[in-house]
């Protein structure tokens, strides 16, 4: 005898084969959608074999929506974590212990399933109305059957596509794209024709889940690389030098620049022009000096090298002007070096200042926490890790930036593998109510151990080769058909980003003295590390928004 169990989720569980699910309520169970918007949902199944019986049949799951509504669905793959956090770590943990986390949403071309004795699994369900859906009251309906049709579960849900569409996304949002790790575990030939491929997949992917600005490899990005080691060379700048004089090729820059544009990408973020912690060196860079290929600038050359600087003066201009010549510089900001620290005052300062006179009315951007860093003048646009955020909001610096990484582990929200996914998807919140102009992180898809040591394999290697928590390093996993696999971490986040709008649209038919309000009333104050650790309160506050922009906005579907 073979005995199935069936449970909804919502997209905000994470079903750990050991354990039964936390059930979707009955007032969750009206999905509400936008024009546009992507929704999710989960199917959990278990199953449990007695005596001699053995599983010979597939379990086939049947699911349909009104018409107008795009369904896809995902098979939720578990990926292993031996660090799924560090030592410095608060109690809002599903556990802070190794193990199979559910994480890779594996596409389900052919919706068969077969279920693992003594194990839950679910299958991700997305919803996305499309341009020709109706407004109003719709359904979805799910069944789950033999492949000789005998059935086992079958569930109707209510969709309720609402009548406009979401506005356009202000924020701007990055998650560095490292094309290196595309052309090292495909074993593609760089800036080959597959190579480009591999890059226009994981741009596009990108672009539809929120993504709107791409870290360009002018040189290849010095991040995260030991001193003395050195990543696949990825420079789009063809340089020839010719005694003390250099010779800039841009056609490379020129079909990166093109591509972004097709992919539906708005920004780009010019990778940086100093190592990482404090400016110390150049990074790599190769050019052609009689007849040869070499490499003429790396860890041999310190950040205030003259020869290097000289380098700067003739090719920072001619940069400025292609850009211009592009249309574009008005959508490009610059990166001295990411992630200097009190200790770098000087070093940084020198760079950051070389930088801005050879890019006079540009826009230049880090990441780093240190108050002193803006205090002192030296940048005007920080990007402030969230747990070092209050300094620079009590202090009124407006057009704030923000960011996290594996450092920020306790108390404010992230995207561990061994978080909840409402610790994920409280940042849309957080973003409306702190008013962030854009949002950065540093991995896409890092497919290397720290300090880009060795490369890996992603799909048994999640942390960095233990030590950056799982979840930190990508969102993507690499496909076999050189596509991008999405992650249950990649689609809260969208979800993320869609409150933020939701939130930001609701302000407009009101104010945001009104929204803050009502979400203060729900919620009390809500800081970057003060904030309802619950997924009811997330689903509650979105539908509540819903409501209201469903009574006061007028019947278009135009976007804001």
């Amino acid at each position: 005898m073979t005995y199935y169990r069936f449970a909804l989720c919502t997209s905000l569980e994470k079903v750990f084969p050991e354990k039964p699910p936390k059930t979707m309520e009955r007032e969750e169970e009206k999905l509400q959608i936008f024009h546009g918007e992507r929704t999710a949902f989960q199917l959990a199944y278990y199953v449990d074999h007695t005596g001699t019986d053995l599983l010979e049949e597939n379990l086939c799951i049947e699911v349909k929506a009104s018409p107008g509504i795009r369904v896809s669905l995902y098979r939720v793959g578990l990926a292993p974590s031996a660090f799924p956090c560090d030592g410095a770590h608060d109690e809002d943990y599903l556990t802070t212990s190794p193990g199979m986390f559910p994480d890779i949403l594996w596409r389900l071309d052919e919706p068969k399933l077969r279920g693992i004795c003594g194990q839950w699994r679910s299958v991700w369900i997305e919803l996305m109305p499309e341009k020709n859906c109706p407004d109003g009251m719709g359904e979805v309906s799910l069944l789950v059957h033999t492949e000789k049709r005998e059935v086992f579960y079958q569930k109707r849900l209510p969709v309720d596509v609402l009548c406009n569409a979401l506005p356009r996304q202000r924020l701007i949002h990055t998650e560095h794209l490292h094309i290196d790790c595309l052309a090292d575990y495909y074993r593609a030939e760089v800036f080959s024709e597959r190579h480009w491929e591999l890059i226009k997949n994981f741009m596009k992917t990108a672009a539809e889940r929120g993504i709107n600005m791409v870290l360009t490899p002018l040189f290849t990005p010095p991040l995260d690389t030991g001193v003395g080691l050195e990543r696949t060379t990825v420079q789009l700048i063809d340089v020839e030098k010719h005694r003390e004089n250099y010779r800039f090729d841009f056609r490379r820059l020129e079909r990166w620049i093109d591509l972004v544009g097709e992919c539906g990408i708005q920004y780009m973020e010019m990778a940086h022009l100093f190592s990482q912690w404090g400016a110390k060196y150049a990074p790599k860079i190769i050019a052609v000096e009689e007849g040869e290929r070499r490499q003429i600038f790396g860890w041999e050359s310190p950040g205030d090298d003259p020869a290097y600087l000289d380098f700067l003066r003739q090719f920072l201009p001619e940069l400025k002007r292609f850009l211009e010549e592009k249309g574009v510089l008005d959508r490009v900001w610059f990166h001295v070096s990411d992630e200097p620290t009190k200790i770098h005052l000087e070093t940084y300062q020198k760079a950051h200042r070389w930088v801005k006179e050879l890019l006079p009315g540009c826009r230049i951007l880090d990441a780093l926490s240190d108050y002193a860093f803006y205090e002192l003048g030296i940048v005007e646009h920080p990007v402030v890790s969230t747990d070092h955020m209050e300094a620079f909001v009590r202090a009124g610096v407006k057009d704030l930036w923000a960011y996290y990484c594996c450092a920020q582990g306790v108390d404010v929200s992230n995207r561990f593998f061994a978080m909840p996914s409402c610790r994920n998807r409280i940042l849309g919140v957080q973003l409306y109510l702190y008013a962030v102009e854009g949002f950065l992180h540093w991995g896409y898809n890092f497919y290397n151990t720290r300090f880009s040591a060795k490369k890996i394999d992603p799909f048994a290697v999640t942390d960095c080769g233990e030590n950056f928590p799982s979840g930190d390093a990508f969102l993507v996993y690499p496909g076999e058909d050189g596509k991008p696999v999405p992650s249950i971490r990649f689609a809260v986040l969208e979800h993320a980003l869609n409150d933020l709008r939701a939130l930001q649209y609701l302000e407009s038919l009101t104010s945001r003295a009104y929204v803050v309000r009502q979400i203060e009333d729900r919620a009390g104050v809500i800081t970057w590390k003060q904030y309802p650790r619950n997924p009811e309160f997330i689903l509650q506050l979105r539908r509540w928004v819903n409501e209201e922009i469903k009574q006061r906005s007028p019947s278009d579907k135009e976007v804001r």
